[in-house]
């Protein structure tokens, strides 16, 4: 019988030693226990291992949660950029005003020059109606053709004298040699300018603009742009005002150069107040609304009853006031199902309508003045009611027709500046394919181990032997554990 040291107390249970003589060694020799001549078990008795004992759950420390920054999301080389958000209530307001613009010209250039024979003042109301949106339709298409170009205008020289400056002035000398030559067989009753001469076209094309004054307008205004980017934005206002208002009070201005003056102050405004404005246009309150609109039909009103158009500042307010209701109003026509989107689509797709819908006006004068104005009482009556909004509609579509047709005949050219494109970005090196390594042959794999046949275990760290000895010989007694 094995002897035990002496330095054991009494209440330190005593145990035979399983293990004496067999070769065992400590797996942990550098256990400080097993080196000095302590006791084997601490004071208390022998304490079985804590795999037994059910462990106490944790209580997690509360800490704060803070959210990680947002990380812009990762692109490779050959990622397309996002594609640009579009305002919808801005091209929805584009869309109003093309409308607005088709239906003046079909009511001054035609309508109003028929010989109407009828008891009642239909074709008046419509000449009122179309000058109540006089202060409207061009300030508000400027607004928002400046509110558009506040990014461009930023660009360097070489990028705007292209893309802004030589496309515009591009765009107005061709379709200026294309009305010249379509409006040259119209009757004089029409009342567009048009040159019989070179000396005509020469000043049309650089000091009197015609009514592709908007081209014009768009290419002189961004080299003002570019060049009063470091004067302040209120005395840039400021002298833009005075020139609206000294050209409003003028009268027989040659061509329209009246209106290349007057709509500078508009361009300008949504050049430099662009964030101003959209927070105004975003605006959800009914009362500013109802108030703007309101002010709007009382100003344009008083101004035709008192024939003040030459007032001193009274066209430039006027004009301020209907760009503050428009907005506010386009807004609103945006959240309208297909209304707003169907504006909206018209508003992205103006230049063809510009440019092509007044050729096709003089067309159908020369072709229907004498017919419209010889009907009788009761067809009269009838176009009356109804042809400037049906002939508004047709000359739209036709525009947006004939525009499909010279894009897919390789016409272009006649509504972008022809050249060189941006090359294209380089595709991605293609990865090549990895060959797949060939299948071994049955006959050199190594067979399946059959399912009763179990797997031998790996070899152990050391020596299991005492470990085994230890559960044959008793050591899992009732006296000390299970």
């Amino acid at each position: 019988m094995t002897t035990y040291p002496a330095h054991i107390p009494d209440d330190e249970p005593t145990r035979p030693n399983p293990v004496a003589g067999s070769g065992y060694r400590h797996p942990f020799p550098q256990d400080p226990a097993y080196q000095q001549d302590q006791p084997l078990y601490p004071q208390g008795g022998y304490q079985h291992p804590n795999i037994y004992r059910q462990a106490e759950p944790v209580q997690p420390v509360p800490q704060e949660v803070v959210a990680p920054p947002e990380m812009p999301a990762e692109t490779t080389p050959g990622d397309k950029p996002a594609p640009k958000v579009r305002s919808q209530w801005a091209d929805t307001a584009k869309g109003v005003c093309i409308l607005l613009v088709v239906l003046w010209h079909v009511l001054v250039r035609h309508y109003l020059q028929i010989d109407w024979r009828i008891p009642v003042p239909i074709p008046g109301l419509w000449g009122t109606l179309g000058e109540i949106f006089l202060p409207m339709r061009m300030p508000v298409f400027f607004t928002i053709s400046g509110m558009f170009a506040a990014n461009a205008a930023l660009r360097p020289w070489s990028v705007v004298r292209r893309s802004r400056i030589a496309k515009f002035f591009y765009l107005y000398a061709v379709w200026l040699l294309i009305h010249t030559t379509i409006l040259a067989a119209v009757p004089e009753s029409f009342g567009t300018t048009h040159a019989t001469n070179a000396l005509q076209v020469l000043e049309q094309l650089t000091i009197t603009p015609t009514n592709l004054w908007y081209l014009f307008a768009l290419a002189v205004y961004f080299i003002i742009a570019k060049l009063s980017l470091k004067i302040p934005a209120p005395a840039l206002i400021a002298v833009a005002f005075a020139i609206n208002t000294f050209a409003s009070m003028t009268d027989n201005w040659p061509g329209n150069r009246g209106q290349l003056f007057q709509n500078l102050l508009f361009f300008l405004i949504g050049l430099r107040y662009k964030q101003q404005l959209t927070k105004l246009a975003e605006n959800r309150d009914r009362r500013l609304l109802i108030g703007a609109t309101a002010a709007f039909l009382v100003v344009v009103l008083a101004i035709q009853a008192l024939h003040a158009e030459k007032w001193f500042a009274v066209w430039p307010i006027a004009s301020l006031i209907a760009v503050v209701a428009g907005f506010l109003l386009a807004v609103r026509l945006a959240d309208v199902p297909r209304i707003g989107s169907g504006l909206a689509w018209l508003g992205q797709n103006t230049l063809p309508i510009y440019v092509i819908h007044m050729p096709l006006l003089g067309l159908w004068h020369l072709a229907a003045l004498n017919g419209s104005s010889n009907l009788g009482t009761a067809g009269q009556l009838l176009l009356a009611l109804v042809e400037p909004v049906l002939l508004t509609a047709f000359t739209v579509w036709m525009c947006l027709t004939l525009y499909r047709g010279f894009q897919l005949t390789g016409g272009g050219w006649l509504f972008d500046l022809p050249g060189p494109r941006k090359a294209a970005a380089p595709k991605p090196a293609a990865v090549p394919k990895q060959r797949k390594p060939d299948p071994v042959p049955t006959w050199q794999t190594e067979p399946e181990r059959p399912i009763w046949q179990a797997e031998e275990p790996a070899a152990p760290s050391w020596d299991e032997a005492p470990t085994q000895q230890l559960r044959t010989q008793g050591w899992s007694d009732g006296r000390h554990g299970r």
